[in-house]
């Protein structure tokens, strides 16, 4: 070769390797300024292209912590498992792992990694591990024995935005959310909590979320839902409330101290400062009008936030949560009773519910059975709601509310209408927003059960501790994990469809459909099959078949992509490479071409049907990999060649 041709070639592939470092270094500090200002989507796309390119520990620590404060627990879980696995890693990185396999209902797993956490920390506390190990534990036995509820998102109150805090005032349902709703531009009602302390926070919308501020809304009857004609005292948040009666309210507000000139604090530029919450008592007046907010005495914006306020029916009792000094944790439920002068008396810590971690969402019903929830006490994830009763003054141990009106995730604000049917509050999967409300409904027990045990597809061995999920229209998912045996089973209602899937780490979802149309006793048998996950290796994908000289995807091999993005869809987690490849036929640079054409067109029919261009990949083989010996100068048929001339998947990330 001529040596100026030589240096030429080296000087371009020198050029190309140096301008692909700059690229993937200029992305990964792009993704880490989005980080910063927690444009965690932004950040998200970036940090996925960055570990594309170069896969880093940063990256996949980044990816991980974008998921969990997205509450995306499934990818989360995909990313921690990555990060931990990492050489360098911190123990902080198979934490997050532990924490988001608890989110996912994977307890089994979680308890392995939490005591690995805990052997890799010398400084965690033996209580610490012991809850872990506890809470785990108790959620799979909670898990195996639900509680007989139908639980139900309720379509005319959610929204994309958060939704919570459901109250009822006389024949309206009163409720908090951040949705955009048109009439806040002349409310003045926005939302907030922490921001640069030398300026006031965005008025429209809050900097976390994206959303708007929270507020009061209601549905009265049958009509839509509404802004709550409170009058307006803050730019920020509103809510959560309660009805002393249906002319008496007491509600939550974030309030920004008007002492604070953020003009000369300069000084606080870069640093964050806090709104503390506050609670408000307004009454409403003869014409129907709600009088002005007038502030609880023991609010204090500069040092401390009070919400969550419960009256009872009396208006002798104020409940409200609180992190003022002198707690046993974050947030602590306090009670303060109005005296014969018709104030409140200083408020008393209700010690024999709070915990160290967080109490949220006090209330009594008219049995006398108070409800909270709580992080602190055992539970199945974050916020469990809990009830206690109390007799002659004396509260009693709390207990978990079990299954599944409590889940791997936060669940909160329990409200009963009666004692068969009421209101909670939940960010668990499958929910139309953030945070959503749920109607629950008791119900009799069934006698129609769904039994079955999940396998290793490849070799037909019963699966342990592995996650099966059952969906039915219009309510949430029941999930339950394999015994040692792979079985599993669900009390299920006749006339129904659900779905079933089957999960497992290391292993590709399997789904199946269930009907119980024409059954209404007795017990149906449905088995699933796993695949197990095998990093780089080519998986054939059959039928994909191109023209000669062609790279244009024909309707037979449209049918066979399809079964391809099924995969993707149902494995959110998996990234692929796709490869294609040519017959020998055709000059072999224009072979290579050829095929990294097919491959590329491959790839954007998938990416058409709504896949991440993140997670696939294309790269061309051209006539490098022939499955047989038509080879260059060969004569062969032209189903041999056609045998060549095909498209595989490898999957590079799980």
């Amino acid at each position: 070769m001529n040596k100026s041709i030589y240096k030429k070639i080296v000087f371009s592939a020198l050029l190309t390797l140096s301008s692909g470092i700059a690229l993937g270094q200029y992305v990964i500090k792009e993704a880490d300024i989005q980080y910063q200002l927690f444009n965690l989507v932004k950040a998200t796309d970036l940090y996925e292209q960055a570990y594309k390119k170069k896969p880093t520990l940063h990256a996949a620590e980044r990816l991980a912590d974008c998921y969990f404060r997205q509450r995306d627990f499934r990818q989360a879980e995909s990313w921690y498992a990555i990060a931990a696995s990492m050489p360098g890693t911190k123990p902080s990185n198979i934490l997050g792992y532990a924490e988001t396999l608890k989110s996912n209902g994977k307890y089994n797993e979680a308890k392995v990694q939490f005591i690995n956490y805990a052997a890799k920390t010398p400084d965690i506390k033996e209580k610490q591990k012991n809850q872990w190990i506890q809470s785990c534990d108790s959620a799979k036995k909670w898990m195996e024995t639900p509680v007989a509820v139908d639980i139900a998102g309720d379509k005319s109150l959610n929204s994309p935005g958060s939704d919570w805090g459901t109250v009822m005032n006389g024949k309206s349902i009163v409720f908090t959310s951040d949705r955009a709703h048109s009439d806040l531009s002349a409310t003045g009602h926005r939302p907030f909590l922490k921001f640069d302390g030398a300026k006031k926070p965005d008025r429209t919308f809050y900097g976390w979320t994206g959303n708007q501020y929270l507020n009061l809304y209601q549905r009265v009857g049958n009509d839509s839902v509404s802004l709550f004609p409170i009058p307006s005292i803050t730019s920020y948040h509103i809510g959560p409330a309660i009805f002393a009666s249906e002319r008496e309210i007491y509600f939550a507000a974030t309030l920004i101290n008007k002492e604070l000139n953020f003009a000369r604090n300069k000084e606080l530029k870069g640093k964050l400062a806090t709104a503390h919450i506050g609670i408000y008592h307004s009454e409403m007046d003869a014409q129907g009008k709600w009088s002005k907010p007038v502030p609880f005495q023991y609010n204090d914006l500069n040092n401390y936030s009070v919400s969550d306020p419960f009256i009872t029916a009396d208006g002798q009792s104020l409940y409200f949560v609180s992190d003022m000094p002198g707690g046993l944790g974050g947030t602590d439920i306090y009670l303060a009773k109005k005296n014969k002068n018709g104030e409140w008396d200083k408020p008393v810590n209700l010690q024999s519910v709070n915990t160290e971690g967080n109490e949220r969402s006090p209330m009594w019903d008219m049995e006398n059975n108070f409800f909270f929830s709580s992080d602190g006490w055992t539970g199945m994830g974050g916020l469990d709601i809990f009830t206690a009763k109390a007799i002659s003054g004396e509260m009693f141990t709390p207990k978990n509310m079990g299954y599944p009106i409590n889940t791997p995730e936060d669940d909160f604000a329990y409200y009963p209408v009666s004692q068969s049917q009421g209101y909670l509050s939940s960010n668990r999967s499958g929910g139309a927003g953030s945070d959503d409300i749920y109607t629950w409904t008791m119900k009799k027990t069934d006698r129609l059960w769904l039994v079955g045990t999940i396998f290793n597809k490849r070799n037909r061995v019963p699966i342990a501790g592995g996650l099966v999920t059952l969906s039915k229209e219009g309510l949430t998912p029941l999930k339950v994990q394999t015994d040692e045996n792979g079985a599993f089973k669900f009390s299920i209602d006749p006339s129904s469809d659900y779905l079933l899937t089957g999960e497992k780490t290391d292993f590709r979802a399997d789904i199946a459909k269930i009907s119980t149309q024409s059954i209404s006793e007795g017990r149906i048998e449905k088995n699933l099959y796993l695949e197990p996950v095998e990093l780089n290796k080519e998986i054939r994908i059959e039928n994909i078949y191109y023209d000669f000289d062609k790279s244009d995807i024909r309707s037979d091999a449209a049918i066979e992509l399809d079964k391809l993005v099924k995969v993707l869809n149902d494995n959110p987690t998996i990234w692929i490479e796709l490869g294609s490849h040519t017959d020998s036929r055709g000059d072999d640079r224009y072979n290579q071409w050829l095929s990294q054409r097919r491959a590329n067109a491959a790839v954007q029919y998938i990416i058409e049907k709504g896949i991440s261009k993140n997670r696939i990949s294309a790269k061309g083989y051209g006539e490098t990999r022939l499955l047989n010996r038509c080879t260059n100068g060969i004569k062969c048929s032209a189903a041999d060649h056609q045998l060549n001339r095909r498209t595989e998947f490898k999957i590079v990330k799980y």
